[in-house]
């Protein structure tokens, strides 16, 4: 068994923050890199992160720093970069052999890769793991109850992280099934999205219903094509994830479908640099991935439509409601 007590957290953003403040909540030292200068200043300063997260006041033993060499002493790092930028941040990391625990969502672009995929490519040699499931960052912040997969490919390295990661709180559920915890949290965006545009364009509950049950089947093709194991994506970093984003206007891939279902711009939307909505980012490519694979997943493909604006609401909505009928299930 192994002890981990000094964190680092890689990102600065509203997620990143608030695993930092979890971590840090007792008094135990976490040192958290944030690229934004102001970011750092305003955490040693103030004690918040007025970009992000604005509303936590952040424990004394949190300190931020802009030099990732000095997340070199950390004894197991979070890793929370947006994945369009996540590879230039893990080419950077310092080297040693502290465990990477990837919270980011989504598939790059080109490679298909996923944030664990990355992690093992560039920084090899390191125990790798997957933290994913049903989370708004605030929530987590502020000390609310919580549940949540953390996946590794070897059974004693995922206990060992669960067990130093959790909190009276906080509790993460250990698992093997790394591609699957990879696989929910990246549709889960892309699906949240869709429900979003659903509500935006006042289309009822009934469709956001069906919309969720379509979606989490489309999530299961995909997942059980590439090996992830069906209890995992019913699990909280699938179907529970899946729940929470889909439902809540706090979920910001969810606020930007709802901007795209009244009519406004995708570019518009996600030009706020304090809001990430990550399945806009992964729809093209879990798009573009599912085609290659021969998978059906017609609400991805709409999403990233939508996204790209190539469509309007009332054409892909028209597009899904035309498609020819078929048995439940498939």
């Amino acid at each position: 068994m192994t002890s981990y007590s000094n964190f680092g957290v890689v990102g600065g953003g509203a997620w990143g923050t608030a695993l930092a403040q979890l971590l840090a909540a007792e008094g135990a030292p976490v040192r958290l890199w944030a690229r934004e200068a102001e970011v750092v200043a305003a955490i040693n300063a103030d004690r918040r992160n007025p970009l992000f997260l604005p509303d936590a006041v952040l424990s004394p033993s949190l300190t931020a720093t802009g030099d990732l060499a000095e997340l070199a002493a950390c004894d197991a790092l979070l890793v929370v970069v947006p994945v369009p930028f996540l590879r230039a941040v893990l080419a950077e990391l310092p080297a040693g052999d502290a465990p990477l625990i990837l919270c980011s969502k989504g598939m790059e672009a080109g490679s298909f890769a996923f944030p664990i995929d990355m992690a093992r490519e560039l920084a090899p040699g390191r125990p790798h793991a997957v933290l994913s499931g049903p989370t708004f960052a605030h929530e987590v912040a502020a000390g609310l109850p919580t549940a949540i997969t953390l996946a590794a490919a070897d059974a004693a390295v995922a206990a060992d992280i669960a067990r130093a990661l959790a909190r009276p709180h906080f509790r993460p559920y250990a698992s093997t099934d790394v591609i699957g915890a990879e696989i929910g949290g990246a549709i889960k965006n892309i699906l949240a999205i869709a429900c979003g545009i659903v509500d935006g364009a006042g289309l009822g509950l009934n469709a956001r219903a069906a919309l969720i049950s379509r979606g989490f089947a489309e999530m299961t093709r995909f997942g059980l094509a590439r090996g992830a194991a069906a209890e995992t994506l019913a699990g909280l970093a699938g179907l529970g994830d899946l729940v929470l984003t889909c439902t809540s206007a706090n979920s910001r891939n969810f606020a930007l479908g709802q901007g795209l279902g009244r009519g406004e711009a995708a570019a518009i939307l996600m030009a706020d640099r304090r809001t990430v909505a990550e399945g806009a980012f992964s729809a093209p490519v879990v798009a573009a991935a599912a085609r290659a694979d021969g998978i059906d997943m017609p609400i991805t493909d709409a999403v990233a439509r939508l996204v790209a604006g190539e469509t309007l609401v009332a054409e892909a909505v028209q597009a899904l409601l035309s498609r020819p009928l078929r048995t439940e299930g498939r």
